[in-house]
């Protein structure tokens, strides 16, 4: 399952994202792994989650970000939720259409029993239809 939140820039979609992680970490008995553009939020994540600065892996479009997603599934079969922070920006989506990524990710986690968290920079009315009703939270 994919889910995303939404909302332009500064309304609050990374906290909102920390606390759903935060809080899922001990609901579940899984793994999870967070993707951020930089380390900034280390602090405010529960020790268990594993954070992974993205910015550091020379990624340079969303086929390599989706196949560097392919690489942390296939080595951890505990894994149960991924989160985006600053989705666009990770997997080099700004000003683009996100919609085959999206699908990509949602076969991916039919496949390996995984849930997907995006974190996207754009207001609910800017997305394409087929991904509106992904959306849980939109500021």
């Amino acid at each position: 399952m994919v889910q995303l939140i939404v909302g332009k820039k500064g309304k609050g979609k990374t906290k909102q994202l920390l606390d759903k992680v935060n809080s899922e970490i001990r609901e579940i008995s899984g793994n999870i792994v967070y993707l951020d553009k930089s380390t900034k939020h280390m602090y405010e994540l529960n020790n268990k989650v594993r954070l992974i600065d993205v910015s550091q892996c020379a990624i340079e479009n969303s086929s390599e970000f989706v196949g560097f997603v392919c690489g942390i599934l296939s080595q951890d079969h505990d894994l149960q939720q991924m989160y985006f922070d600053s989705f666009l920006k990770i997997s080099h989506l700004e000003d683009q259409d996100i919609t085959s990524t999206v699908e990509k990710l949602e076969r991916l986690s039919k496949i390996f029993d995984v849930t997907f968290i995006l974190s996207i920079s754009k207001d609910e009315d800017e997305l394409p239809a087929a991904l509106k009703d992904k959306v849980i939270i939109s500021l």
